[in-house]
């Protein structure tokens, strides 16, 4: 092929994490419905689909089904692609292959970048933190697409020269930019290369500003056509530009914009089938041109950010929303967070640092290597034995891990998404603080000190929803977990086991369960911490129950849990077990028919059946008919149901009528119902 222009289109893919921290687990996020959680809706809105867009003929029907990841640079961030080969392998499997086709295409350059693992601001971390984010999100590289990364992608595209000594060092070739991260981008569009501090060069792929930010934002992918002519178009002197390189969020298509990937698809096989244009990766580009014009930086600079990276430390009034309190839009609480975790993660690196060095060979170097083996517990528990020292106790094992996990707990905490939005009330935010909990949670003796001064510090960052309070107050009622994790897998377990027979009470790589004599041994997966508690089970009706854990050993714990406390994992098929021993009792066999059937849904049959079952109550006020009531009333609570205006009335007009001498009878179902005693 004779030398042609060259285009080469990157998506960044990723997500803010979302798991518990202690259980590993999304819980459900209402804000995503219909959908469980935001993961869920936005693989089936944008990461399915752009691995299966459909290209449509002209006659409307479907020409091909396309990989569009096949034919563009790409990057997943690690904590996604993790949630991705759990929970949804086919779009997994699909990511991997387009890379595997990219390789053999491209003569051995894939279009896969690597990221940092934990989607930190590089510029605000330490040399230290780059690095060891860097060779976390390398090895997990190395693990999903088995080959050695040539280039990665900056969270924000955040950059300083630190952050890019750091990538040449390790062997990083390139890594992409915005324009006005440079202070003046290569001529027609060829990467640039830097000089970084240690004497090494990596080199620059600057994206087209203008084209990608109205692929992202404007009307592009509303017209591919029109997309198709932009990317082929002459620079101002009428020339024809060698390379055009364009940069934006993967979910722009499908995600942001329904059916973008649809556009993708077609701009791909129009460019395709034009012959005079080369659709390749940065990696292939390189190869045929390296980088030869010098650029210097605007430093420290990010792609979504004009004021540099303060968007992730102060008041800079970057926002998703229009402002909440004054036209110009303080964040106030970003600054007192991030303050406040920087605090929290000294104290932390302090505790690993003087515990690390009495367990561990070297444990910065440890720690480094701890993220290439973290995705497999048992991996992870072999090498950190292999680099203790000190005595072969199992409590020093034990430690040893758990210093690790602090570690990772702690730059999970400056994950950029928890200072991008617009409030420290969102998810985003918490999410940030829950692995502050968690890390707090690992450093034993010093827990309390530390949560004392993280609280105080939170207590200066001001929420601007009204109700939601400081941090601290956030902290306190939507982080801090009452009861430990621990405490509720072995209540969950033993509610499954007797509840749901047949449901799986494992609970991943975080903890085993182990049940003896009415004893339960709960393991952390990640730590090898054992402990144990008796869990015993109290059910008030058929579909309302309760549990008491108590630790054994010294800490004693007594907890009464609800249904509500469990981990989804148990809950949900207990729940399901709970309603349908109610549907199978206290409904009539029709009844049963129209749910099973799929005529009514099964709250709408239940709300009837109450109001039926109240009814009954003026004839007869035995304890199997106010039974039924309360079954059928907690049954409808299951499914986040109030009792039904219809319900109440009928039980007012049937307490109306009946004697005094019924009105302790029919007490436990006024107060189901939510009536006052003194009615």
């Amino acid at each position: 092929m004779t030398d042609v222009p060259s285009v080469v289109l990157h998506g960044h893919f990723y997500q803010p994490p979302r798991e518990d921290p202690w259980l590993e687990e999304v819980a459900r996020e209402p804000s995503a419905a219909p959908f469980h959680d935001w993961n869920e809706r936005i693989e089936q809105e944008c990461y399915r689909a752009v691995v299966a867009a459909r290209r449509y003929g002209a006659d409307g029907r479907i020409a091909a089904i396309v990989n569009t990841l096949a034919s563009i640079s790409f990057d997943f961030g690690p904590t996604l692609l993790e949630w991705l080969e759990r929970r949804t392998p086919r779009t997994y499997d699909a990511i991997l292959a387009a890379d595997r086709i990219s390789v053999a295409r491209h003569g051995g350059h894939g279009n896969a970048m690597a990221m940092p693992y934990h989607h930190l601001i590089l510029p605000l971390a330490s040399r230290r933190d780059k690095v060891t984010e860097v060779r976390w999100g390398m090895a997990d590289f190395r693990r999903r697409f088995g080959r050695d990364p040539e280039g990665m992608w900056l969270p924000e595209t955040a950059v300083d020269e630190e952050t890019l000594d750091v990538l040449a060092l390790e062997g990083i070739r390139f890594t992409i930019l915005a324009p006005h991260q440079v202070e003046s981008a290569p001529p027609g569009g060829w990467p640039g290369k830097f000089r970084t501090a240690s004497g090494r060069h990596i080199a620059v792929c600057v994206y087209d500003g203008p084209i990608s930010r109205d692929v992202a934002f404007g009307g592009l992918l509303h017209d591919a056509q029109g997309w198709t002519d932009r990317m082929l178009a002459p620079d101002t002197s009428g020339r024809c530009r060698p390379v055009v390189a364009v940069a934006t969020d993967g979910e722009t298509f499908g995600h942001h914009h329904r059916f973008g990937e649809v556009a993708l698809a077609w701009l791909l096989h129009a460019l395709a089938t034009r012959g005079e244009v080369r659709v390749e990766n940065f990696g292939a580009l390189l190869t045929r041109h390296p980088a030869e014009h010098e650029i210097r930086l605007v430093a420290p600079s990010s792609w979504s950010c004009p004021h540099g990276v303060e968007r992730w430390r102060s008041d800079c009034a970057c926002r998703m929303s229009p402002p909440l309190d004054s036209p110009a839009g303080p964040m106030h609480w970003r600054a007192p967070l991030r303050s406040a975790l920087e605090w929290l993660a000294g104290e932390l690196h302090g505790i690993y640092g003087r515990e690390g060095d009495a367990l561990l060979v070297d444990p910065w170097t440890v720690r480094d290597g701890y993220g290439a083996r973290r995705w497999d517990p048992e991996a992870a528990a072999r090498f950190v034995d292999a680099h203790r020292r000190g005595p072969d106790a199992a409590s020093a094992r034990v430690r040893a891990r758990e210093l690790l996990e602090i570690e990772w707990a702690a730059l999970g905490m400056f994950t950029s998404c928890g200072w991008f939005f617009d409030d420290i009330a969102g998810i985003e935010a918490l999410q940030v603080l829950r692995y502050a909990a968690r890390a707090i949670d690992l450093a034993g003796s010093e827990a309390a000190r530390l949560e004392g001064g993280l609280l105080d510090r939170l207590a200066r960052a001001v929420s601007a929803r009204a109700g939601a309070g400081t941090g601290r107050d956030l902290y306190v009622a939507s982080v801090k977990a009452n009861v430990p994790a621990a405490a509720r897998v072995a209540a969950g377990a033993v509610a499954a086991r007797r509840l749901a027979p047949g449901v799986d009470t494992t609970c991943g790589a975080t903890a085993r369960i182990e049940e003896d004599g009415g004893q339960v041994t709960v393991t952390d997966g990640r730590s090898g911490r054992e402990t144990a508690y008796r869990v015993s089970w109290h059910r008030s009706s058929m579909a309302r129950v309760s549990f008491d854990v108590s630790a054994t050993g010294d800490t004693g714990l007594v907890a009464r849990l609800g249904l509500d406390d469990l981990p989804e994992r148990y809950r949900f098929p207990i729940v399901a077990a709970l309603r349908a021993g109610v549907i199978e009792r206290r409904l009539t066999a029709a009844e049963r028919a129209r749910i099973a059937g799929g005529s009514a849904p099964a709250s709408a049959v239940l709300a009837r059946a109450l109001v039926r079952a109240v009814g009954t109550l003026e004839q007869d006020v035995t304890a199997e008919a106010v039974a039924a009531v309360i079954d059928l009333a907690d049954a409808l609570e299951l499914d986040g149901r109030h009792v039904p205006f219809d319900a109440q009335t009928a039980f007012d007009r049937v307490r109306a009528v009946q004697p005094s001498s019924r009105a302790d009878a029919l007490a436990p179902v006024a107060a189901r119902l939510g009536f006052t005693a003194e009615g």
